[in-house]
């Protein structure tokens, strides 16, 4: 019954069109216009110096979680590019219902912000093992020297 409430949608999509706001406000490249559970951030254009084969969308994931503990999700070569060329490389910030408040999607926005900052400092990564199915799940990585 909740995802028919008009008010409850309103505030769902606004919190997820609030934080792709922030984002583009920091200069931050996101698929425009958000959607009604995530913002998507094309790390292909926020980290221009890492190569496609070392998976900037993944390496974007990495360093928000240890800059940050933010998790977000690759969808980019690491999910997709086994057996063929991926166009898009983006970090998906989903954002569960009814779990994070406005300072929430503050902090996330900061800790962008930051990163967009030291992006220099952000290493592409290799794999080092690779699993025959599930590779985005299992695979171990490691920054590229």
């Amino acid at each position: 019954m909740e995802s028919l409430d008009e008010s409850y949608l309103e505030y769902r999509v606004g919190q997820v069109r609030y934080l792709g706001e922030g984002f583009k406000k920091a200069g931050i490249p996101v698929m425009w216009p958000t959607g009604g559970h995530a913002v998507y951030v094309e790390a292909s254009r926020f980290l221009p110096h890492i190569k496609k084969g070392n998976f900037p969308a993944q390496a974007l994931v990495v360093a928000l979680y240890l800059e940050g503990g933010i998790r977000a999700v690759e969808i980019g070569s690491l999910m997709f590019g086994k057996d063929k060329e991926v166009e898009h490389e983006f970090v998906r910030f989903a954002i569960p219902r009814r779990v994070y408040t406005r300072s929430h999607m503050d902090y996330v926005i900061e800790v962008m912000r930051k990163l967009r900052d030291e992006k220099a400092h952000i290493k592409g990564l290799e794999i080092v093992y690779e699993p025959p199915y599930l590779r985005h799940f299992l695979a171990r990585l490691k920054p590229v020297d």
